[in-house]
Parts: C-alpha cells; sequence; structure tokens
C-alpha cells in the first residue's frame, strides 16, 4: 500500500509539473499575442486619419465637458500606448501620437480613456472596486513574484503552506482582473457611442476602424485574467484534492 500510494503521489507530481509548464507557456503565447496583435492593429489604424480632423486630446476634452466634467487634466507623455487615466490626481494621459494626432486609433484611444472619467463622476461601481483594490493587488502581486523563489532557496516554508498563500495571491489577482473586464468594456462602450454622437467619427469605415482598435485593446485584458484563473487554477486545485499534504 505504501509502494502503491508513493507511485500515485509521484504520479500527480509528475502530472502538475507538466500541466504547469503547459500553463506557464500557453499563458505566456497568448499574452504575446494579444500584445503584438494590440500594436498590430494600433499601428495600422494610426495611419489613417478621421476626417473630423479633431485630435486626441480634443476628443478627450469635449467629452469631459459635454459630461460637465472641468476639472480633469489632459497630459501627452512619451510612451507609446501607455495611455490611462488616473482617477487618484484626475489625470488624462495620452501619448504624444494620441495627444497630437487626428487619426482613427488616436481618436478610440483618447475616447477611451474619457470613458474612465466618466466612470469615475458617475462612481461606476466596478471601477470603484478596482481602485479600492489596487493596494492588496500589489502585495499579492509581489507574493506571486517572490515566494516561489523564497521557499526554494531557503526552504523555510513548506511547500503545502506555500501553496496555500499562492493561491490566495493568484485569487486575488484574478478578482482584480476579473473586475477590470466589465470597466475596460463600458469605457470602450462609451467611447464609441460618444465619437458616433459627437461627429468625431464620420464614417462606417472610421467606425470600424475604432472598434478594431478598442476590441484588440480588450484581448490584453481577457488574456490577464485567463492567466490569473489559470494560476490559481494550478495552485489551488491540488490543495483541494489533497495532493500536496504528503509533500
Amino acid at each position: 500500500m505504501l509502494c502503491l500510494r508513493f507511485i500515485t503521489n509521484n504520479h500527480t507530481h509528475i502530472f502538475m509539473n507538466f500541466s504547469f509548464i503547459i500553463l506557464f507557456v500557453g499563458t505566456m503565447a497568448m499574452s504575446l499575442w494579444a500584445a503584438w496583435r494590440v500594436k498590430s492593429v494600433y499601428r495600422r489604424y494610426l495611419q489613417v486619419p478621421a476626417l473630423s480632423g479633431i485630435t486626441g486630446a480634443e476628443a478627450a476634452a469635449q467629452m469631459l465637458s459635454k459630461a460637465g466634467i472641468h476639472d480633469v487634466e489632459i497630459v501627452a507623455h512619451n510612451e507609446m500606448l501607455g495611455d490611462h487615466y488616473d482617477p487618484t490626481h484626475k489625470r488624462l494621459v495620452l501619448s504624444k501620437e494620441n495627444y497630437h494626432g487626428s487619426s482613427v486609433a488616436a481618436l478610440g484611444v483618447a475616447a477611451h480613456e474619457a470613458g474612465h472619467a466618466l466612470q469615475h463622476k458617475e462612481a461606476y461601481a466596478p471601477l470603484q472596486w478596482r481602485m479600492a483594490s489596487v493596494g492588496m493587488t500589489n502585495i499579492a502581486s509581489q507574493i506571486a513574484m517572490w515566494l516561489p523563489l523564497l521557499g526554494i532557496f531557503t526552504g523555510f516554508i513548506s511547500p503545502y503552506t506555500a501553496a496555500w498563500i499562492l493561491s490566495l495571491a493568484w485569487g486575488v489577482i484574478m478578482l482584480f482582473n476579473l473586475i477590470t473586464l466589465p470597466v475596460e468594456f463600458d469605457a470602450s462602450r462609451r467611447a464609441k457611442i460618444a465619437l458616433g454622437n459627437m461627429g468625431m467619427i464620420t464614417s462606417p469605415e472610421e467606425a470600424n476602424g475604432v472598434n478594431k482598435v478598442l476590441n484588440a485593446a480588450a484581448w490584453t485584458y481577457v488574456a490577464a485574467f485567463i492567466t490569473s484563473l489559470g494560476y490559481l487554477l494550478i495552485h489551488l486545485l491540488p490543495m483541494l484534492t489533497g495532493s500536496r499534504r504528503d509533500e
């Protein structure tokens, strides 16, 4: 019986190690594909000028003004695709290509970030949840990064305990990424509506370009959620089945 138990546990360990490798390679490939996709689509539509001729900064400013938002600063920076809305400082940050540019891609990205400012003003619940969980998620990310190395090189914590801690850390990261999905999808929805209703996008071809840019960007958030869910399951399932109790 002892020999059979050893063989069963050994097979389980081999299966889990193989599953971890598959998960790592698969999620890495998916993340790289999503990043390549958004850059490729963005660069394509960065070369397509919008007929309205307005810049990304002007598009964002018009959206904010129409929504009665007058306390959000719109600034330019040098990092491509580093565009974001900072709710703490009420600052909408656009890359120079999007701030000064009047391309379909620039208008789509700028309007998307303005959509986050609209969410902030309305106290959109998923955005509030995401803002409240940033600190905890940062801590969880540090644990997920350093605990495996700490355990390997020091051995001060048992694999069973480490697995539970990592499961909790990945659970927090997964929930953060899950909350992020409606935040990003809603901001894109607001952007598409505003660009059309305010006459900043004037043709079906331009609207299609905006859709492609924002949909490609959405895949990066989907990839992040699937990755975190996979790592949560790879750590949690052995705990629930009891296969790590004998390590």
